[in-house]
């Protein structure tokens, strides 16, 4: 059976490492290991906004494995725009921590690609890949909890897609892409920042105060807690659903242990809704 801590908090950084610390991250990693730290920067912007994650879930992370023999540790992002990663890193600090821990900040837009080919894709038989992504052997994904037009729900899986080099190719049959993303890249960990979440979309997002956040090895026994979290059924999620049936990873609750806290006690459901036109304007305004 999958387990899946789930913590309650306010504070970023210590609700992280409580969770951490109840799912024993550390079994999951050594100290060989090259990690990938891979935080959701579509944007430059605060997290209080609910489209990104809080740079202190991301020094939570990275300071909890340095503390458990893991040295070397890259924090990569690709972003929007070509520029967006470094902004970010800069806006929330991450450049300047990662200096004082010897750790990487790599904007994977501006990385060199390696194209990948995999055997019996369901769409992805061939993908340019951020080489930085596929040199490191342990990739730890920490998104934002939020909502998502497309694939109803972005998360652990989909937050992957920033190491692509041309994100826009994921848009149709995004589930299925979704899937082979997922195996080429084989993923180790995922912390989900639950802290401030967003509904609405994943651009132009609503905050919602959730204080929560959701870790565990199974990334889509994670992904569907989190789905759960936001009052959806995660056997409902296409990629979520299919991955559960060809062994990837564990979507039926049924199978999931969730330890430390309860979806119920914090489950809230989150609304979908179009991109306004107050909503675009807002996110240029804000974002650009």
């Amino acid at each position: 059976m999958a387990r899946v801590a789930l913590v309650k908090g306010e504070d970023p950084l210590e609700t992280t490492y409580k969770a951490l610390d109840l799912i024993r991250a550390y079994m999951f990693f050594s100290s060989s290991d090259r990690v990938l730290v891979k935080p959701n920067y579509i944007v430059a912007n605060k997290p209080e906004y609910g489209e990104v994650t809080d740079p202190k879930v991301v020094e939570a992370v990275s300071t909890y494995l340095l503390n458990h023999g893991v040295y070397d540790i890259t924090i990569g992002e690709g972003g929007l725009g070509p520029d967006t990663a470094d902004k970010a890193f800069k806006l929330l600090g991450l450049r300047d921590f990662a200096a004082k821990h010897g750790f990487k900040t790599v904007n994977l837009n501006l990385d060199d690609y390696v194209e990948v080919k995999l055997p019996n894709a369901l769409e992805l038989r061939s993908v340019k890949i951020a080489k930085t992504a596929l040199s490191c052997n342990a990739i730890v994904s920490i998104p934002k909890l939020k909502v998502h037009r497309l694939a109803t729900v972005t998360l652990s899986v989909k937050n992957l897609m920033g190491t692509l080099h041309d994100k826009g190719i994921m848009h149709s049959n995004i589930h299925e892409k979704l899937i082979d993303l997922f195996r080429i890249l084989n993923p180790r960990f995922a912390v989900v920042d639950g802290i401030i979440a967003g509904e609405g979309g994943e651009i132009g997002s609503t905050p919602v105060k959730m204080g929560v956040i959701i870790a565990g090895n199974d990334l889509i026994a994670v992904d569907a807690v989190c789905a759960a979290i936001m009052g959806f059924n995660p056997m409902n999620i296409e990629y979520i659903k299919k991955a559960h049936e060809i062994g990837l990873g564990t979507g039926d609750l049924n199978n999931i242990e969730v330890i430390g806290g309860s979806i119920k006690e914090v489950r809230r459901n989150f609304r979908i809704e179009g991109l306004s036109f107050s909503s675009i304007s807002r996110f240029i305004r804000e974002k650009l």
